[in-house]
């Protein structure tokens, strides 16, 4: 089930830089999160359905990878955003 918009703008204002920043790692990241949370449940409802789980792994990598640059760029940022998310 996609994210509704209400929920992505509340995502924009919690992590954004501002209202229209939808490019900031940070806000990158936290829309992943919720999105791989809405996978998980509906893997848990769907076994078979092989097709969202590898979405799910990709969604997973690309977190990843975000998080690796988040790292590298400015460490107080990133801890910042692993804590707020329980990463």
């Amino acid at each position: 089930m996609p994210i509704s918009k209400e929920k992505i703008r509340k995502i924009i204002l919690n992590y954004g830089k501002n209202e229209k920043d939808t490019g900031s790692p940070e806000f990158q990241i936290a829309l992943l999160t919720e999105e791989i949370l809405n996978l998980i449940e509906h893997l848990k409802k769907h076994k078979k359905d092989k097709s969202s789980k590898r979405g799910l792994i990709l969604k997973l990598a690309h977190r990843k990878k975000l998080l690796r640059y988040l790292r590298k760029v400015s460490y107080e940022r990133y801890k910042k955003i692993t804590e707020e998310l329980g990463l």
